[in-house]
């Protein structure tokens, strides 16, 4: 996918957050994006962008069929839209390789889609993951292994945001 040129603009507003110190130790970010449709990325990124959603997860043997390697704690996103543009920038805080079936009340709500209930959380993921597992060759199974990530904001912050306020 070709970056929108903003995307440099945006992270250099984001290191303008930062003291000078920061600025020298900010780790190197991906640019990614949220779903597997134009239109679905841009409502999803929009939920992480707001504050809504701030879990997520991967189906493990996904990524390894496409070489990606695990999510890691303290890994920089840019989050884009579904056209490429810059919308936010998250920081992994934690992931947790996990059965499908072992989600939790709390992680479906911070997932902040749907109806942020357990039942949206493993209906809307059964079918994407299925589907997943179907392209790759993989039957789905209910302990088939996920990676559970939760992340924070780091930019735009939310507090500072003059059109929220």
């Amino acid at each position: 996918m070709e970056h929108s040129p903003n995307i440099k603009t945006f992270w250099k507003s984001y290191l303008s957050t930062l003291s000078d110190e920061d600025q020298k130790n900010a780790l190197p970010y991906v640019v990614d994006s949220f779903a597997d449709t134009p239109e679905a990325a841009t409502k999803v990124g929009k939920l992480v962008r707001d504050g809504v959603k701030t879990t997520t997860s991967s189906l493990v043997w996904g990524l390894e069929h496409i070489g990606e390697p695990l999510p890691k704690v303290g890994e920089i996103e840019l989050i884009v839209d579904g056209d490429g543009e810059p919308l936010c920038i998250i920081e992994l805080t934690e992931v947790e390789i996990k059965p499908f079936n072992a989600v939790d009340e709390q992680f479906a709500y911070e997932y902040g889609e749907g109806e942020r209930t357990l039942e949206y959380w493993l209906s809307d993921n059964w079918d994407f993951v299925s589907r997943w597992c179907t392209e790759i060759g993989r039957e789905p199974t209910k302990i088939m292994p996920m990676a559970f990530q939760r992340f924070r904001l780091l930019y735009p912050q939310r507090a500072h945001d003059p059109a929220l306020s």
